[in-house]
């Protein structure tokens, strides 16, 4: 008489040891639960983030046999090292102060066109930008530029700097940033459609930007034409998360924003 195993446990949950891993940068492991497949970009706090072939990103705990690695059940554990060394630069290349605080807020400001430019801003320059006490906004756009400065009301002690995408001759934009006269103001502007643009293709993982046909939404077409899921929420989540410092981003954006640093906290 045939005998059966009555234990219909998965084999990868069985009580058998299984090898604790350390979960490293860039291991690829599946979650057994989900299927998911990629590779770890980040471990803290009992978890894991791991990206996809699409750049999808999800996080998981590090439960006990909670990944495979070629097929084979494994515990992951959080990386052991000696602590990171503090950095002695900022993103943007600055020398660091540790331990330095936060500047009040002046009355300056730096506008930017969106979310997205201001979370690059951010990315690079955050640092700086809380000890020098400027805050960046976003416009969600230039069409009401002028009278956007106009209830600014620029000043000596509150200076004004704008970020402007596709600021080219001949451009909206360009025609919207003339009409925008003061001592007090500075627009300046990269020749990218849009910020995406101004990250290195090779920090992407990319050969170079696609060119997409006018008319079509850009985003949307730089997804359709990388074949990446036609999110582009998404899309700038896994753009952003590859610049790590000023060396991932275009020098036509880095000196702009350098620009606008200096004009707005200077004397």
């Amino acid at each position: 008489m045939r005998s059966y195993n009555p234990d219909l446990t998965p084999p990868w949950k069985r009580s058998a040891p299984v090898p604790e891993v350390p979960a490293d940068r860039d291991l690829v492991v599946e979650e057994v639960g989900t299927g998911f497949c990629g590779a770890v970009i980040r471990c803290e706090a009992g978890t894991v983030t791991l990206e996809d072939r699409f750049g999808k990103h999800r996080v998981f705990p590090m439960e006990p046999r909670g990944f495979l690695i070629d097929g084979r059940p494994v515990t992951l554990v959080r990386p052991a090292g000696p602590a990171p060394a503090r950095p002695t630069r900022t993103a943007s290349g600055s020398v660091a102060v540790p331990g330095a605080r936060a500047r009040v807020a002046r009355a300056g400001r730096i506008y930017v066109e969106g979310r997205h430019d201001a979370e690059l801003v951010e990315r690079v320059w955050g640092d700086d930008l809380r000890i020098e006490g400027v805050v960046v906004e976003y416009l969600e756009g230039v069409d009401d530029l002028p009278s956007i400065v106009a209830d600014f009301a620029p000043a000596p002690d509150a200076r004004l700097g704008v970020l402007v995408d596709h600021l080219v001759p001949g451009s909206k934009e360009s025609r919207i940033a003339a009409q925008v006269s003061s001592l007090d103001v500075l627009v300046v502007g990269h020749p990218y459609i849009d910020v995406w643009e101004a990250v290195k293709p090779s920090s992407v993982g990319i050969p170079a930007w696609p060119t997409v046909p006018r008319g079509q939404d850009w985003k949307t077409g730089v997804c359709h034409a990388l074949n990446w899921p036609p999110n582009t929420g998404a899309a700038w989540q896994h753009i952003l998360s590859r610049v790590h410092s000023y060396k991932d981003l275009e020098p036509a954006l880095l000196g702009r924003v350098e620009e606008l640093i200096d004009f707005v906290t200077a004397p």
